[in-house]
C-alpha cells in the first residue's frame, strides 16, 4: 500500500471527488482548475505503471486499483461535462459507448478471473486510452475558456477524438470479447465449500 505507484494509483482515486466538486462550481476558473488536475491524474496513471514496471514493485493491489482509479476517473469526467453542456446532443452517444463498454470489459475480466484467465491489454486498447485522455481533457480546456481568452478550437478538437475513441473502443471491445467467448465453456475451478469452525454462512 505505501509503495510509491500504489499512492499514485490511490492519488488518482482521492482526486475524482475534488474533480467533480471543480466542475460543479461551472465558472472557468474552476474548470481551469478541474482541467490542471485532470492532466495531473492522468499524468499518474502513466507513472505509477512505469515505475511499478521499472523497479519490479508490481502488487496485486496495484493490478487491482489501477483499472478501477482510471474507470472512476473516466466515468466522473463524462458525468460533469454532461452535466457541463460540453457533451450533448450526438456527442453523447460516444460518452455513452465509452461507459459502457468500461463497464462490460470489467465484468468480462472478472469472469475469467473466475476461470483463472487475464486478459492483457493491447496495444490498440493503449491508443484508444491515450487519445480518449486527450479528449476528455480537451473538452474540460473547451468549458475553461474564458469569454475574453482568444478562441480556441478544443471543444471541437474533443469532440473529434471523443468520436475516435469510442469507433476504437468497439473494436477493442469486440477484440476482449472474442477473447472471452473463447473461454466461456470452460469450467470454473474447483473451490472448497468447507467452512472454517465457527464461520458464519
Amino acid at each position: 500500500m505505501s509503495s510509491l505507484p500504489n499512492l499514485l494509483t490511490l492519488s488518482r482515486i482521492v482526486a475524482v471527488p475534488a474533480f467533480v466538486a471543480l466542475m460543479w462550481d461551472g465558472t472557468w476558473l474552476t474548470s481551469l482548475a478541474a482541467f490542471a488536475l485532470f492532466c495531473l491524474a492522468a499524468l499518474t496513471d502513466y507513472v505509477d505503471g512505469h515505475l511499478a514496471r521499472a523497479h519490479g514493485t508490481v502488487s496485486k493491489l496495484g493490478i487491482f486499483l489501477d483499472p478501477i482509479a482510471d474507470k472512476l476517473m473516466v466515468a466522473a469526467v463524462i458525468v460533469m461535462l454532461i452535466h457541463a453542456g460540453a457533451i450533448r446532443g450526438w456527442t453523447v452517444l460516444p460518452a455513452l459507448v465509452i461507459i459502457l463498454r468500461e463497464i462490460a470489459v470489467s465484468g468480462l475480466r472478472e469472469f475469467l478471473a473466475g476461470v483463472q484467465v487475464s486478459l492483457p491489454v493491447s496495444k490498440l486498447a493503449k491508443w484508444k486510452t491515450a487519445i480518449q485522455m486527450v479528449a476528455l481533457g480537451a473538452l474540460i480546456l473547451g468549458q475553461s475558456t474564458p469569454g475574453w481568452w482568444p478562441a480556441l478550437p478544443a471543444h471541437e478538437v474533443g469532440v473529434a477524438l471523443l468520436f475516435l475513441a469510442a469507433a476504437l473502443t468497439l473494436v477493442t471491445g469486440w477484440d476482449y470479447l472474442r477473447t472471452g467467448l473463447r473461454h466461456m465453456g470452460a469450467p470454473a475451478p474447483a473451490r472448497a465449500t468447507a467452512r472454517p469452525a465457527g464461520e458464519g454462512a
